[in-house]
C-alpha cells in the first residue's frame, strides 16, 4: 500500500491528543500483555502481519503500541501496513481472495458482514470484552458469533473550520441545528471567501451523508434491519435538488474538485487544504484534522429535520483472518490493545473514543480539548441517536457504487431519476 506522507512528528501526534501528562512516564499503567484486563498468557513467538487505514497520527500511535507489545513480548514482531481509506479495501480484497490476508485486520462496518459471511474471519471468543459497550459489541457479531472487536465509539456529524468562520463574524453550528441551518450557513459564508474556495463539500457523492439526511426525514437507513434496500426515492430527489441549487450558486466546488479529494491527505483533503470550510466527519477522524492544524476545527452533531439524523457506530474493529496461522497470538494482541492502560495512553482517541468503560474512565482526566471534542460529539449524539444498522453482505461495495452514481450527477451526465434507478441496479448486483 502507498504510505501517507508524514505530516507531524511522532511525539507531537500523540501529545496533541492529551495533556502533557500523557507524554511522560506512566508508572502505574500495566506494561505487559499479562497485566491487561484480559489476563492473557505470554504470547508465543510469531511475526504478525497487521493492516489498518487512517491518518498519520493514527499510524504513529499504532506503531508505538506495536513496539510496546514487542518489547514486552520478545517473541512477537509485527509486519505493519497502513494507508488511507480509499486504497485499503481493494488491496485487502485481493489478498483475501488469494488466501493471503494479514493476520490482524482493521475492519469497517460497511464490509464486516461481507467478510464474515464468506467465512474469512476467525472466531474471537476468549478475548476479554467485559468492559465493552454491549450495543457496540453486538455490531461485531455475525450469526451470533463474535468475529470483530469494536475499538472505538464513533458518531457521525460535521467538521468545520471554526477559526475561519469566527473571523468572518458568523456564528457556527448550534447544538440542535437543522439541514436548513447548514445550507444557510454555507450561503452566508460563501460571499466572504476568495475565488476557488467553497463553504461546503458537495455531498451528492457521499452515501453516508445522504443516509443522515434520510434518517432525519424519518425514512430510516439505506439498508433495513432485514437487509433490504431502503433508499427513499422522493427523499433522494429532494437531496439532489438541494445540491444542484448549491452547485449553481457556487457554494460547493465544481465536479472535478469534488471527486479529486483524498481523505486525510494534507494536500488533497478539501478541508485540510482549505478548499472547503465544512464537510462530514466521524468523531474518529478528528485527530487527523487536529494533528495537521491544531485548534482550527470544530465538530458538530448531524443536522436534523423532522427528527435527529445522527447515529453512533463502531469507529472500526479489529478482526483476524480465518487463514491466519497465528490466531491465538493475534487474539492476545487484540486483548492487550483494548484493555491495557499503557497502550491506551499512547492511542488516546486516534480510533475514536475507547469502547472499554474502564479505559475511558482511566483516560478522561487526561483528555485535552481535542479529545474532549470527540467525547462531546458522542454525548450530543447519543441523546437522540438513531439505531445503527450493519449493512448486509456486499454493502461496502454498494456504498462505493452509490458514490460513483453521485459523481455522475455532479458531472451532469445523468439525471437524479436515472441515478435512483442505477442505485437500485447496483443494490441488486452488489448485495448477494
Amino acid at each position: 500500500m502507498k504510505k501517507l506522507s508524514r505530516s507531524v512528528s511522532l511525539p507531537i501526534a500523540v501529545c496533541l491528543l492529551f495533556g502533557l501528562a500523557a507524554c511522560g512516564s506512566n508508572k502505574d499503567a500495566p506494561s505487559t500483555s499479562q497485566s491487561s484486563a484480559g489476563g492473557t498468557k505470554p504470547a508465543e513467538s510469531a511475526k504478525l502481519r497487521i493492516v489498518w487505514w487512517g491518518s498519520q497520527a493514527r499510524h504513529d500511535a499504532t506503531k508505538m503500541v506495536l513496539d510496546l507489545y514487542s518489547k514486552n513480548n520478545p517473541g512477537i514482531t509485527f509486519e505493519p501496513d497502513f494507508s488511507g481509506f480509499d486504497s485499503y479495501w481493494d488491496k485487502l480484497a485481493t489478498q483475501s481472495a488469494a488466501k493471503n490476508a494479514p493476520d490482524i485486520i482493521q475492519m469497517d462496518a460497511q464490509y464486516f458482514n461481507e467478510y464474515a459471511g464468506r467465512k474469512q474471519l476467525a472466531d474471537l471468543s476468549g478475548i476479554n470484552v467485559n468492559d465493552l459497550d454491549p450495543n457496540l459489541l453486538s455490531a461485531g457479531k455475525y450469526q451470533d458469533k463474535l468475529f470483530a472487536i469494536p475499538i472505538g465509539s464513533n458518531p457521525f456529524g460535521m467538521v468545520y473550520n471554526k477559526t475561519a468562520i469566527e473571523k468572518m463574524g458568523i456564528s457556527g453550528p448550534g447544538d440542535d441545528w437543522t439541514w436548513d441551518d447548514l445550507f444557510q450557513l454555507a450561503r452566508d459564508i460563501q460571499p466572504k471567501l476568495e475565488k476557488g474556495k467553497y463553504a461546503l463539500r458537495d455531498f451528492t457523492i457521499d452515501g453516508e451523508v445522504y443516509e443522515m439526511f434520510q434518517l432525519s426525514k424519518g425514512k430510516g437507513p439505506l439498508s433495513s434491519s432485514e437487509g433490504k434496500l431502503n433508499v427513499d426515492e422522493q427523499t433522494w430527489l429532494e437531496w439532489c435538488a438541494l445540491f444542484d441549487k448549491l452547485r449553481e450558486e457556487g457554494v460547493v466546488p465544481p465536479a472535478e474538485i469534488t471527486v479529486s479529494e483524498k481523505k486525510y491527505d494534507p494536500q488533497l483533503d478539501l478541508l485540510l487544504n482549505g478548499t472547503v470550510l465544512i464537510k462530514q466527519s466521524y468523531a474518529s477522524d478528528y485527530p487527523a484534522w487536529e494533528s495537521v492544524q491544531p485548534g482550527v476545527f470544530g465538530l458538530a452533531k448531524a443536522p436534523r429535520s423532522t427528527q435527529a439524523g445522527g447515529y453512533i457506530k463502531p469507529a472500526m474493529y479489529w478482526a483476524i483472518s480465518a487463514e491466519s496461522k497465528h490466531i491465538e497470538q493475534s487474539k492476545q494482541f487484540i486483548d492487550f490493545f483494548i484493555n491495557d492502560k499503557e497502550a491506551a495512553d499512547i492511542l488516546g482517541v486516534t480510533r475514536g473514543v475507547p469502547v472499554s468503560s474502564q479505559i475511558l474512565d482511566y483516560l478522561q482526566p487526561k483528555l485535552n480539548d481535542a479529545a474532549k471534542a470527540q467525547l462531546g460529539l458522542i454525548n450530543a449524539t447519543k441523546t437522540d441517536a438513531n439505531p445503527f444498522t450493519v449493512g448486509p453482505k456486499g454493502f461496502g461495495n454498494f456504498i462505493v457504487d452509490f458514490n460513483k452514481v453521485g459523481a455522475e450527477i455532479v458531472f451532469d451526465r445523468i439525471t437524479p431519476e436515472q441515478a435512483y434507478r442505477d442505485i437500485v441496479k447496483h443494490w441488486e448486483a452488489d448485495i448477494k
